[in-house]
Protein backbone atom coordinates (compact mmCIF):
# COMPACT_ATOMS: atom_id res chain seq x y z
CA UNK A 1 0.00 0.00 0.00
CA UNK A 2 2.49 2.33 -0.60
CA UNK A 3 0.43 4.59 -3.32
CA UNK A 4 -1.62 6.48 -1.63
CA UNK A 5 -4.97 6.55 -3.69
CA UNK A 6 -7.08 9.61 -3.22
CA UNK A 7 -10.70 9.62 -4.63
CA UNK A 8 -13.12 12.87 -5.31
CA UNK A 9 -16.09 13.51 -7.45
CA UNK A 10 -17.24 16.65 -8.29
CA UNK A 11 -18.80 18.68 -11.06
CA UNK A 12 -16.69 21.66 -13.00
CA UNK A 13 -17.61 24.55 -9.96
CA UNK A 14 -15.39 22.76 -7.90
CA UNK A 15 -12.14 22.39 -10.14
CA UNK A 16 -10.14 25.60 -8.43
CA UNK A 17 -10.94 23.93 -4.76
CA UNK A 18 -9.43 20.56 -6.32
CA UNK A 19 -6.49 22.60 -7.19
CA UNK A 20 -6.13 24.04 -3.48
CA UNK A 21 -6.74 20.43 -2.01
CA UNK A 22 -3.78 18.79 -4.55
CA UNK A 23 -1.70 21.43 -3.88
CA UNK A 24 -1.75 21.11 -0.07
CA UNK A 25 -1.41 17.40 -0.21
CA UNK A 26 1.48 17.44 -2.01
CA UNK A 27 2.95 20.36 -0.22
CA UNK A 28 2.27 18.53 3.18
CA UNK A 29 2.88 14.81 2.47
CA UNK A 30 6.73 15.43 0.57
CA UNK A 31 8.24 11.84 -0.46
CA UNK A 32 4.53 10.14 -0.90
CA UNK A 33 3.37 8.81 -3.84
CA UNK A 34 -0.28 9.82 -4.38
CA UNK A 35 -2.66 8.20 -7.24
CA UNK A 36 -5.94 10.19 -7.97
CA UNK A 37 -9.00 9.38 -9.14
CA UNK A 38 -11.88 11.05 -9.85
CA UNK A 39 -15.61 10.20 -10.62
CA UNK A 40 -17.05 12.55 -12.68
CA UNK A 41 -20.16 13.71 -15.48
CA UNK A 42 -19.09 17.33 -17.37
CA UNK A 43 -15.75 17.66 -16.42
CA UNK A 44 -14.28 19.80 -20.11
CA UNK A 45 -11.39 18.14 -21.44
CA UNK A 46 -9.12 20.56 -21.52
CA UNK A 47 -9.40 20.75 -17.21
CA UNK A 48 -9.03 16.84 -17.18
CA UNK A 49 -5.77 17.39 -19.48
CA UNK A 50 -4.62 19.80 -16.96
CA UNK A 51 -5.34 17.62 -13.83
CA UNK A 52 -3.57 14.98 -16.04
CA UNK A 53 -0.28 17.31 -16.69
CA UNK A 54 -0.03 18.69 -13.38
CA UNK A 55 -0.25 14.82 -12.02
CA UNK A 56 2.76 13.88 -14.32
CA UNK A 57 4.62 16.46 -13.27
CA UNK A 58 4.42 15.39 -9.46
CA UNK A 59 5.12 11.44 -10.77
CA UNK A 60 1.50 11.09 -9.23
CA UNK A 61 -1.45 8.65 -11.20
CA UNK A 62 -4.75 10.11 -12.67
CA UNK A 63 -7.50 8.08 -14.10
CA UNK A 64 -11.35 9.93 -14.58
CA UNK A 65 -14.51 7.58 -14.80
CA UNK A 66 -16.92 9.65 -16.44
CA UNK A 67 -20.20 8.13 -15.43
CA UNK A 68 -22.23 6.80 -18.10
CA UNK A 69 -26.31 6.23 -17.74
CA UNK A 70 -26.30 2.68 -17.53
CA UNK A 71 -25.56 2.42 -13.62
CA UNK A 72 -27.98 5.06 -12.62
CA UNK A 73 -30.76 4.19 -15.24
CA UNK A 74 -33.26 3.14 -12.34
CA UNK A 75 -31.42 6.16 -9.82
CA UNK A 76 -34.28 8.46 -8.50
CA UNK A 77 -32.16 11.82 -9.45
CA UNK A 78 -33.32 15.34 -9.53
CA UNK A 79 -32.32 19.03 -8.84
CA UNK A 80 -32.34 18.54 -5.35
CA UNK A 81 -31.19 14.59 -5.47
CA UNK A 82 -28.70 14.49 -8.42
CA UNK A 83 -26.82 11.76 -9.22
CA UNK A 84 -23.70 13.11 -7.82
CA UNK A 85 -25.10 11.88 -4.98
CA UNK A 86 -24.61 8.58 -5.37
CA UNK A 87 -21.11 8.44 -6.93
CA UNK A 88 -18.67 8.35 -3.62
CA UNK A 89 -20.63 5.30 -2.33
CA UNK A 90 -20.82 3.37 -5.84
CA UNK A 91 -17.43 3.90 -5.87
CA UNK A 92 -16.56 0.40 -5.42
CA UNK A 93 -18.54 -0.02 -8.78
CA UNK A 94 -16.88 2.01 -10.87
CA UNK A 95 -13.35 2.41 -9.96
CA UNK A 96 -10.51 -0.31 -11.03
CA UNK A 97 -10.93 -3.85 -9.73
CA UNK A 98 -7.58 -4.12 -8.47
CA UNK A 99 -8.23 -1.42 -6.61
CA UNK A 100 -8.96 -2.12 -3.07
CA UNK A 101 -9.03 0.84 -0.74
CA UNK A 102 -9.20 4.28 -1.35
CA UNK A 103 -9.46 8.06 0.32
CA UNK A 104 -12.91 10.18 -0.84
CA UNK A 105 -12.15 13.32 0.10
CA UNK A 106 -14.40 16.25 -0.32
CA UNK A 107 -13.26 19.17 -2.24
CA UNK A 108 -13.58 21.99 0.03
CA UNK A 109 -11.11 20.79 2.05
CA UNK A 110 -6.92 21.29 2.94
CA UNK A 111 -4.54 18.59 4.04
CA UNK A 112 -2.20 20.26 6.40
CA UNK A 113 -0.22 16.99 7.66
CA UNK A 114 0.42 14.00 6.32
CA UNK A 115 -2.02 11.10 5.30
CA UNK A 116 -0.37 7.99 5.73
CA UNK A 117 -1.74 7.07 9.44
CA UNK A 118 -4.76 7.68 7.99
CA UNK A 119 -4.10 5.49 4.79
CA UNK A 120 -2.61 2.56 6.85
CA UNK A 121 -5.57 2.51 9.03
CA UNK A 122 -6.78 -1.20 9.83
CA UNK A 123 -10.49 -1.03 9.16
CA UNK A 124 -11.02 -4.54 11.29
CA UNK A 125 -13.43 -5.45 8.79
CA UNK A 126 -15.61 -2.51 7.93
CA UNK A 127 -16.79 -1.19 5.40
CA UNK A 128 -15.55 2.76 6.11
CA UNK A 129 -13.66 4.80 8.52
CA UNK A 130 -15.29 8.04 8.98
CA UNK A 131 -15.80 10.69 11.70
CA UNK A 132 -18.71 12.28 13.44
CA UNK A 133 -18.57 15.97 13.96
CA UNK A 134 -19.67 15.44 17.69
CA UNK A 135 -18.65 17.91 21.06
CA UNK A 136 -20.31 19.50 23.97
CA UNK A 137 -21.98 21.82 22.02
CA UNK A 138 -23.76 20.68 19.61
CA UNK A 139 -26.81 18.86 18.85
CA UNK A 140 -26.74 18.57 14.92
CA UNK A 141 -25.55 14.94 16.06
CA UNK A 142 -28.09 13.58 18.64
CA UNK A 143 -31.16 15.26 15.86
CA UNK A 144 -29.27 13.28 12.99
CA UNK A 145 -29.83 10.11 14.50
CA UNK A 146 -33.04 10.75 15.88
CA UNK A 147 -34.31 11.99 12.17
CA UNK A 148 -32.31 8.84 11.00
CA UNK A 149 -33.31 6.24 13.32
CA UNK A 150 -30.11 5.19 13.99
CA UNK A 151 -28.09 4.22 17.31
CA UNK A 152 -24.34 5.23 15.96
CA UNK A 153 -23.18 8.59 15.40
CA UNK A 154 -23.91 10.85 12.24
CA UNK A 155 -21.00 10.66 10.02
CA UNK A 156 -19.50 13.18 7.52
CA UNK A 157 -19.45 11.61 4.37
CA UNK A 158 -16.46 14.42 3.51
CA UNK A 159 -13.95 12.29 4.45
CA UNK A 160 -14.43 8.12 3.87
CA UNK A 161 -11.32 5.76 3.70
CA UNK A 162 -13.08 2.58 1.67
CA UNK A 163 -12.41 -0.76 1.72
CA UNK A 164 -13.29 -1.35 -2.16
CA UNK A 165 -13.02 -4.95 -2.10
CA UNK A 166 -15.77 -5.37 0.64
CA UNK A 167 -17.75 -2.97 -0.93
CA UNK A 168 -18.22 -4.67 -4.29
CA UNK A 169 -19.90 -7.52 -2.14
CA UNK A 170 -22.10 -5.01 0.65
CA UNK A 171 -23.09 -2.14 -1.65
CA UNK A 172 -25.57 -3.48 -3.95
CA UNK A 173 -26.86 0.06 -6.55
CA UNK A 174 -30.85 -1.01 -5.74
CA UNK A 175 -30.59 -0.95 -1.83
CA UNK A 176 -29.47 2.86 -2.58
CA UNK A 177 -32.06 3.66 -5.33
CA UNK A 178 -35.04 2.20 -3.11
CA UNK A 179 -34.25 3.90 0.04
CA UNK A 180 -34.24 7.32 -1.94
CA UNK A 181 -37.31 6.43 -3.77
CA UNK A 182 -38.65 5.26 -0.27
CA UNK A 183 -37.31 8.22 2.04
CA UNK A 184 -36.57 11.06 -0.37
CA UNK A 185 -38.52 13.81 1.25
CA UNK A 186 -37.01 13.13 4.90
CA UNK A 187 -33.23 13.34 3.27
CA UNK A 188 -31.40 16.72 4.03
CA UNK A 189 -27.99 15.98 3.49
CA UNK A 190 -28.69 13.02 0.93
CA UNK A 191 -25.30 11.43 0.42
CA UNK A 192 -24.42 11.90 3.98
CA UNK A 193 -28.03 10.51 4.66
CA UNK A 194 -27.52 7.44 2.95
CA UNK A 195 -24.24 6.63 4.69
CA UNK A 196 -25.46 6.32 7.73
CA UNK A 197 -28.53 5.34 7.27
CA UNK A 198 -27.76 2.15 5.29
CA UNK A 199 -24.04 1.43 6.14
CA UNK A 200 -23.67 3.12 9.41
CA UNK A 201 -22.77 0.28 11.35
CA UNK A 202 -20.36 -0.84 8.94
CA UNK A 203 -17.96 2.43 9.63
CA UNK A 204 -15.13 2.49 11.85
CA UNK A 205 -15.10 5.46 13.92
CA UNK A 206 -11.78 7.96 13.46
CA UNK A 207 -11.02 11.27 15.32
CA UNK A 208 -12.70 14.26 13.60
CA UNK A 209 -9.76 16.52 15.17
CA UNK A 210 -7.63 14.66 13.54
CA UNK A 211 -9.09 13.76 10.03
CA UNK A 212 -12.02 15.61 9.31
CA UNK A 213 -12.01 18.78 11.69
CA UNK A 214 -14.92 20.86 11.21
CA UNK A 215 -13.51 24.87 10.59
CA UNK A 216 -16.36 26.42 11.44
CA UNK A 217 -15.71 24.70 15.07
CA UNK A 218 -12.93 25.89 16.70
CA UNK A 219 -14.64 26.93 19.99
CA UNK A 220 -16.38 23.20 20.21
CA UNK A 221 -13.27 21.63 19.65
CA UNK A 222 -11.14 23.86 22.03
CA UNK A 223 -13.86 23.57 24.73
CA UNK A 224 -13.90 19.77 24.53
CA UNK A 225 -10.30 19.32 24.85
CA UNK A 226 -10.45 21.45 27.88
CA UNK A 227 -8.23 24.17 25.54
CA UNK A 228 -5.49 21.85 24.64
CA UNK A 229 -6.86 22.19 21.13
CA UNK A 230 -6.04 25.59 20.17
CA UNK A 231 -4.95 27.12 16.38
CA UNK A 232 -0.81 25.96 17.23
CA UNK A 233 -1.98 22.15 17.88
CA UNK A 234 -4.28 21.79 15.22
CA UNK A 235 -1.16 23.07 12.54
CA UNK A 236 0.60 20.60 14.37
CA UNK A 237 -1.18 17.62 14.39
CA UNK A 238 -4.69 17.82 12.33
CA UNK A 239 -4.06 16.60 9.01
CA UNK A 240 -7.61 17.13 6.73
CA UNK A 241 -9.46 20.32 7.39
CA UNK A 242 -12.89 20.59 6.15
CA UNK A 243 -14.63 23.57 5.43
CA UNK A 244 -18.10 22.35 5.70
CA UNK A 245 -21.11 24.09 5.23
CA UNK A 246 -22.59 26.66 2.96
CA UNK A 247 -20.02 28.99 4.35
CA UNK A 248 -16.93 28.74 2.06
CA UNK A 249 -13.18 30.56 2.45
CA UNK A 250 -13.02 31.45 -1.03
CA UNK A 251 -15.89 33.31 -0.89
CA UNK A 252 -16.70 37.07 0.23
CA UNK A 253 -17.25 37.76 4.41
CA UNK A 254 -15.94 34.12 4.96
CA UNK A 255 -15.09 34.89 8.73
CA UNK A 256 -14.32 31.34 10.27
CA UNK A 257 -10.75 31.08 12.25
CA UNK A 258 -9.41 28.88 9.42
CA UNK A 259 -10.20 30.89 6.41
CA UNK A 260 -6.68 33.08 6.09
CA UNK A 261 -5.06 29.53 6.06
CA UNK A 262 -6.83 28.63 3.12
CA UNK A 263 -6.70 31.96 1.17
CA UNK A 264 -2.86 31.57 1.41
CA UNK A 265 -3.41 28.07 -0.22
CA UNK A 266 -5.34 29.72 -2.87
CA UNK A 267 -2.29 31.63 -3.41
CA UNK A 268 0.03 28.56 -3.38
CA UNK A 269 -1.98 26.59 -5.75
CA UNK A 270 -2.31 29.78 -8.45
CA UNK A 271 1.88 29.05 -8.37
CA UNK A 272 1.70 25.70 -8.66
CA UNK A 273 -0.92 25.49 -11.45
CA UNK A 274 0.56 28.48 -13.47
Amino acid sequence: MNVISILTTLDRRYLPQLHVLLTSIRLNNPGESFHLYLIHSDIPEAALGDLARWCGKQSYGFDEVRVGEELFRTAPASKQYPREMYYRLLAPQMLPEELDRVLYLDPDILVINPLRPLWETDLRGRLFAAAAHTGKTELANNVNRIRLGVDHDYYNSGVLLMDLSLGRTRIRPDDLFAYVEEHGPELLLPDQDLLNALYGDDILPIDDALWNYDARNYNNYLLRSSGTQNVEWVMAHTSVLHFCGKAKPWKPNYFYRFGLLYRHYIQLAARDWA
